[in-house]
This record gives structure tokens, C-alpha cells and sequence, in this order.
């Protein structure tokens, strides 16, 4: 059997080819140190046979839920195909050079902004967002912006994943696949 991530791509692109307005979109599911749960949007950056990798704010919400139990869920849904890919697994942080190559491919506005938002924590108005990303383009007018040591990633090392596909009548296809001793293992559920 080939690796779920496999499939996986192939139904990326063809969400993409589809014309589906934000294809990488995943609801992220993590656990608060509390124990509720959280779930938020965030985008898809990379995704292979070790996994699926999004990038943040390390000062984030997130990022303390990730701290304090590292584990998350992922969901997909493209509408104009009819799909959802639902994963879960342990989450790991990128090394620092993979993080690095992805902000260099950033927009430069995008880069200074990652600089700028403490994520997460008040503000006064839009304002202070402006006025901080202006502080930042002062301070990096011209060439590389560098990658902010509170700015990284994290890989979803997938131990499930679920492929749906819509079908009439509610008689949906879900195939699960199951990480067991180092190997994937497929089973058909009922819608």
C-alpha cells in the first residue's frame, strides 16, 4: 500500500485544480494546558511522509497548548470536490533551517509582519499592527529580513488518517488509515 499522504496530495490538487478558494486551509485542533479543547484555521505549508507542517507565532496560544501537550488534529474540507482528510498525530517542531528556507519564501511584507504581531495578546486598535510593522520596515529597509526567533514551525507526524468522500443519500465513503508498529493499516467505516 502506498503512503496515505499520497492520496492525500492527490486530492489537494485536485481541490486546487477545482478552483476551491483557499485549498491548504486546516482547522488545527489542540488541547489547552487546561484540558478544553481549541480549534482555529491556519494554513498548510508542506506536507510529506513525515507529515504536515504549519508555521506560527511561538508566543501563541497555540503554541502553548502544542508545549503542553503535543498532539493535535487536523481537518480539510474542500467543498467544490465533495472531500475531508481528518489527521491526528503527535506534533514536533521544524528545525531551525527548515523554518529559516520557508520565511525567506515569504513576502517581504508578510516577513515584517511576523515581526510585528505578538499573536494573540491585545491591542488598542489596528493601529498598533501598523505603526509596529512601520517600525519594522524602518528596521529592515532593504535586504533579507531575517526569521524572528519567536517565529518557527510544527509537523503533525500523522498516526491516522481518515479520507471522506461525499456521496449521494449520505452513503459517503470513509476509509481510515492507522499507523501500527511502523505500518499503515486501512479500514472502511460507515458514513
Amino acid at each position: 500500500m502506498t503512503h496515505p499522504v499520497d492520496q492525500f496530495t492527490e486530492w489537494l490538487d485536485e481541490a486546487a485544480r477545482s478552483g476551491e478558494p483557499e485549498p491548504t486551509a486546516m482547522a488545527l485542533a489542540t488541547t489547552e494546558p487546561g484540558g478544553g479543547p481549541a480549534v482555529r484555521m491556519v494554513l498548510l505549508k508542506h506536507a510529506d511522509a513525515r507529515g504536515f507542517v504549519f508555521y506560527t507565532n511561538l508566543g501563541s496560544p497555540k503554541a502553548a497548548d502544542l508545549a503542553a501537550r503535543p498532539r493535535a488534529a487536523l481537518c480539510f474540507y474542500w467543498n467544490r470536490t465533495g472531500r475531508q482528510v481528518r489527521v491526528s498525530g503527535a506534533v514536533e517542531r521544524v528545525a531551525d533551517a527548515e523554518a529559516d528556507a520557508y520565511f525567506a519564501t515569504r513576502p517581504r511584507l508578510s516577513q515584517l509582519g511576523a515581526w510585528a504581531s505578538k499573536q494573540s495578546h491585545p491591542m488598542q486598535g489596528y493601529y498598533d499592527l501598523e505603526k509596529a510593522c512601520a517600525a519594522y520596515a524602518l528596521k529592515y529597509p532593504v535586504g533579507a529580513v531575517p526569521r524572528p526567533p519567536f517565529w518557527s514551525g510544527y509537523r503533525v507526524v500523522p498516526d491516522r488518517i481518515e479520507f471522506w468522500k461525499q456521496k449521494p443519500f449520505r452513503r459517503h465513503e470513509r476509509v481510515l488509515h492507522v499507523l501500527e508498529d511502523g505500518q499503515w493499516r486501512e479500514q472502511w467505516l460507515y458514513p
